[in-house]
């Protein structure tokens, strides 16, 4: 017996969908579903926390052209 813990999709039509690893065999299984009211989300990471590389201006006589890119012999 295994315990596996994921998320699951749930239709208005009352459709249940899961993903389940690869290493379990086809065929039928046991299964127990739970239903949590709350599914945690992940918690967003505020931007002003977000680090910054300043480099400077770009070039002018930049370009970036897939032929400038490449050259002759493509990619």
């Amino acid at each position: 017996m295994r315990t596996i813990e994921t998320t699951a999709t749930i239709t208005a039509e009352g459709t249940l969908t899961v993903q389940v690893p690869s290493d379990i065999p086809p065929g039928p299984h046991h299964v127990v579903v739970l239903i949590d009211d709350h599914v945690a989300q992940p918690e967003a990471r505020p931007l002003h926390d977000f680090p910054l590389i300043h480099v400077g201006a770009w070039p002018a006589d930049l370009s970036l052209r897939r032929e400038d890119l490449y050259g002759d012999e493509g990619r």
